[in-house]
């Protein structure tokens, strides 16, 4: 891995550091600047929960009284991405703003597509988590992959090698949106690493003779696990506290290995038709009412550090060990197989 690609991964160090808490003024200095009020804003996001909390923690509250306009481009994270690729040549492009995974995040800063922040125009950067300002992007919220299970079904998993068992047949689900993961995971259980991936691959094969139920959404997932048609699967933290607050008979372990952490944020394509309110959009997720509400009710850790509640810390957040523990994706390498990978994944694995 180069240098600068080092300086752009989120290091476990980093992530320790983030667990201090430590409160940062929300209030903008002198001399830094204002955005110009009003305007339409298009971001590309996911639709569902995350939409929805876009549009009532920072849309409505904070963007909307200042006269802007939101409009809300809602697909996958692959479909946006190639959308942004298919529209790179156009003057202007329709999408002020993504939100992505920190791997696609890279991936289309590694193909030219977004641009190199001016982070001027972005004050509440200075808020940012060590290593969570990024050149090409603002990172929103993190959590970790940990191990979901029925406490009535199995005993507590300690690993990810105990649910990513063949011996588990079909009471094992795992989610197709979350290929990369899933195989960094893999990965990590039969050769050490996150990019072991053909041993990853040759395991998550075994797993697929076996009978592991592959679910298209997050949302398929918590419904067969409500119904008990699953046992358990990896999760993201944040998740597996939504479940439980539904009342899905669910508890989540964190797994030895480390686990493999989920970062979501926001870039700025090259030929966004609204550059200044793609920066007020960015801004905006950075204010702390912004970063507590997304952990309120998504369950996610923040990535400023804003001072939340105890409470609030100690539930969606981790241990420093834990923290320290942490296996993060080599964003260069998944971007460079992402085709080979996400191949793979739909014609062989679930063919």
């Amino acid at each position: 891995m180069t240098r600068e690609t080092k300086s752009m991964s989120i290091s476990r160090r980093s992530f320790l550091a983030g667990t201090a808490g430590v409160a940062a003024s929300s209030l903008i200095l002198p001399g830094m600047p204002a955005f110009a009020a009003g305007g339409r804003i298009v971001v590309g996001t996911w639709g569902g929960d995350y939409a929805r909390l876009l549009t009532e923690n920072i849309d409505q509250p904070i963007l909307n009284p200042l006269g802007y306009e939101i409009v809300q481009d809602q697909a996958g994270d692959p479909e946006r991405r190639a959308k942004m690729l298919a529209e790179r040549r156009l003057p202007r492009g329709s999408v002020d703003t993504n939100a992505l995974q920190d791997s696609s995040m890279y991936q289309v800063y590694a193909q030219g597509l977004v641009e190199e922040l001016d982070f001027d125009k972005i004050p509440n950067a200075s808020k940012l988590l060590p290593n969570m300002r990024l050149p090409y992007g603002i990172p929103q919220i993190f959590s970790g992959m940990v191990l979901l299970y029925n406490p009535d079904k199995m005993d507590a998993p300690s690993a990810y090698a105990d649910l990513f068992d063949p011996k588990m047949g079909n009471r094992l689900g795992i989610i197709d949106i979350q290929y990369r993961h899933n195989i960094a995971v893999a990965s990590l259980i039969a050769g050490g690493s996150v990019t072991a991936v053909e041993k990853g691959k040759a395991l998550l094969m075994e797993l697929r003779k076996a009978g592991v139920r592959i679910y298209p959404t997050n949302e398929a997932f918590a419904q067969a696990l409500k119904t008990e048609e699953i046992d358990g699967g990896p999760m993201w933290k944040a998740r597996s506290l939504q479940w439980q607050k539904a009342g899905i008979n669910v508890l989540a372990a964190v797994p030895s290995e480390g686990m493999v952490p989920y970062v979501s944020g926001f870039v700025i394509p090259k030929n966004a038709p609204n550059k200044d309110g793609a920066y007020a959009y960015l801004n905006a997720l950075l204010e702390p009412e912004a970063q507590i509400g997304f952990a309120e009710n998504m369950g996610y850790a923040g990535t400023t550090d804003v001072e939340m509640p105890k409470e609030l810390q100690e539930r969606v957040s981790f241990t420093p060990e834990q923290i320290e523990a942490m296996n993060p994706l080599d964003f260069e390498f998944f971007a460079k197989n992402d085709l080979e990978l996400k191949t793979w994944w739909d014609r062989e694995f679930i063919g």
